[in-house]
């Protein structure tokens, strides 16, 4: 007579634990912390380096942890290249005038501009709206605000 009873209530703890499972994780935390530790590891490698000398060894660093370094090295020099087309393209424009035209010419130059005007967009008001939460402040209490307020990376 309890047996049913006690198989019942079994059946609706089991039950209950298989839907309390913790939320799907697509791999991007993961794969955002790969990215940063490569990045330090990068960064370690280029110490005492500066300017372009620099520039070069974080991207051959990085390039050389990635799956498939000469495609990495690919992307980068076609980036660099577009980029180098844009500015080229909004030269002698100032300030929003140019930052706008920078936008327009990158986007143009991407797989999917919509997309990436839409993605501009938000990193826009996102930034303007930390500038403004950070209003006042200088220095490294500036630079710390912003990265709380846009969610960089922290320091330790």
């Amino acid at each position: 007579m309890r047996l049913p009873v006690v198989i019942g209530a079994a059946l609706l703890a089991a039950s209950s634990a298989l839907y309390a499972q913790a939320p799907k994780d697509d791999g991007k935390a993961a794969r955002r912390e790969q990215v940063r530790q490569a990045h330090e590891k990068a960064v370690k490698a280029c110490e005492g380096k500066q300017g372009s000398e620099r520039a070069t060894c974080l991207r051959r660093e990085m390039c050389a942890q990635s799956k498939d370094p000469k495609a990495c090295e690919e992307r980068l020099t076609k980036g660099r290249a577009a980029h180098a087309k844009a500015r080229k393209a909004c030269e002698g424009k100032q300030g929003d005038e140019r930052r706008d035209c920078m936008r327009k010419e990158l986007c143009a130059q991407s797989k999917e501009p919509a997309k990436c005007e839409a993605q501009a967009k938000e990193w826009m008001a996102k930034r303007d709206q930390a500038r403004e939460a950070c209003k006042g402040k200088e220095g490294e209490a500036l630079r710390s605000c912003l990265r709380e307020q846009m969610g960089g990376p922290r320091k330790k």
